[in-house]
């Protein structure tokens, strides 16, 4: 599909108004806000607009255009494009070709509330062309013809240069409608995947912490981008890049464990012959106090062991009899070695909890990521190719709840 011609629509900021009237019928006159209504509903919860008053956020230039931008209708519609997809008939997959925030707002209505899950690749803010324009008063066929601001690929463009005042800001001003959008889009259970790089990604941890709530933030992934160090690097080769991981509602997201390798199968051992098959074991000492973890124990040699200073037993006396009486503490195989404890891999979740830090041999790096371009889209000069394109393993690995 793609954009067409100008075709009004709804405005997006609706159901937050009705939402409101709900809760707040008492603040709305003549189907407008009556703010002095409002402010009375809401008493101590309203911020006091005093000369004075102060509070911590992410604030910069443009902001509150950006917001509007987030609210204002499209100005396009989607049109079907026959013949250029592959497998139409039978497939239920969507490929739209557009400008990102358009047809983020054009999604709105169908699909607000439906998404599992979204990943986005923004552009880097690297001080080099990449902002969409946002102006679609006109249709966007006419915007781009009257402009004259394309690149090969006909896209508008804006030059963000780090010398200017606002570099950050652009940056910012393009994401803030964007993610506010995709965040409509969310179910309840539903999740977003963010990659960047350092320029930006302090300032996109507290814009998601806006759009998405604090509470709603999940995670900043490591992902290891190259296999070996660049050394023509001025000052450190930059080896990784980031995902953030913000839930539309952390308390229901849960992602689903990732499938157990053979790797750590094989940490796996039965040097004891326990009927109770493979097993792996732990230190059964930590140094978050417990005033139950410090007592002395007798292995069965008559060696006595007490954990170290600073360090005290994860579990109480009574406990730790019981599991020793039921074959689950481990004193090595002469009997003379610190207690540890045998975690059987029958006990274990059939699945690994995803980890933050991802490594290019688990996920692919930069160089998979061109070679898998490659073999499908055709460059004239292969220093052409995008250096942000992201391997299809990457996307793979990001979890919902029914796919890893």
């Amino acid at each position: 599909m793609a954009i067409s011609k100008l075709r009004p629509t709804f405005t997006f900021d609706q159901d937050r108004l009705d939402t409101l009237r709900a809760i707040a019928p008492e603040a709305f006159a003549d189907g407008k806000i009556s703010w002095d209504a409002l402010r009375e509903a809401l008493g101590d919860h309203l911020e006091d607009e005093g000369r004075d008053a102060e509070h911590f956020g992410l604030f910069w230039p443009g902001k509150r255009h950006a917001r509007r931008l987030a609210s204002t209708p499209s100005a396009g519609a989607l049109k079907p494009a026959p013949g250029e997809g592959v497998n139409e008939a039978t497939t239920r997959h969507l490929f739209i070709e557009g400008d990102n925030l358009e047809v983020l707002k054009l999604l709105q209505k169908s699909y607000a509330g439906r998404v599992k899950m979204i990943y986005i690749d923004p552009p880097y803010n690297t001080g080099n062309d990449f902002i969409y324009s946002d102006n679609f008063t006109q249709p966007v066929e006419e915007y781009l013809r009257a402009t004259g601001q394309t690149d090969e690929a006909g896209c508008v463009l804006v030059t963000n240069r780090q010398a200017g005042g606002r570099y950050h800001s652009n940056w910012l001003n393009m994401m803030y409608p964007r993610l506010r959008l995709a965040r409509n889009l969310l179910r309840d259970d539903g999740v977003i995947f963010v990659s960047i790089d350092d320029h930006e990604v302090h300032n996109l941890r507290a814009l998601m912490g806006e759009v998405f709530g604090e509470e709603n933030f999940v995670a900043t992934v490591i992902w290891q981008k190259i296999f070996s160090p660049k050394n023509t690097a001025r000052h450190f080769s930059e080896d990784h890049d980031y995902i953030l991981v913000c839930a539309r509602d952390a308390a229901t997201w849960t992602p689903q464990a990732l499938p157990r390798t053979e790797e750590a199968d094989a940490r796996y051992s039965n040097p004891d012959n326990d009927p109770r098959g493979l097993w792996g074991s732990s230190d059964l000492t930590a140094r978050n106090y417990y005033s139950e973890g410090k007592y002395e124990v007798t292995g069965p040699t008559g060696k006595q062991f007490k954990p170290a200073m600073g360090t005290y037993w994860r579990v109480n006396y009574n406990r730790f009899q019981l599991l020793d009486a039921d074959g689950r503490i481990w004193w090595g195989a002469d009997g003379g070695n610190m207690p540890r404890l045998k975690r059987f891999l029958s006990d274990v979740k059939q699945g690994i909890v995803p980890q933050t830090l991802w490594k290019h041999e688990d996920v692919g790096h930069t160089q998979e990521a061109k070679k898998e371009l490659l073999e499908h889209v055709k460059f004239q000069d292969t220093d052409n190719v995008l250096d942000t394109v992201k391997p299809t393993r990457l996307l793979q690995r990001a979890p919902d709840r029914d796919h890893c």
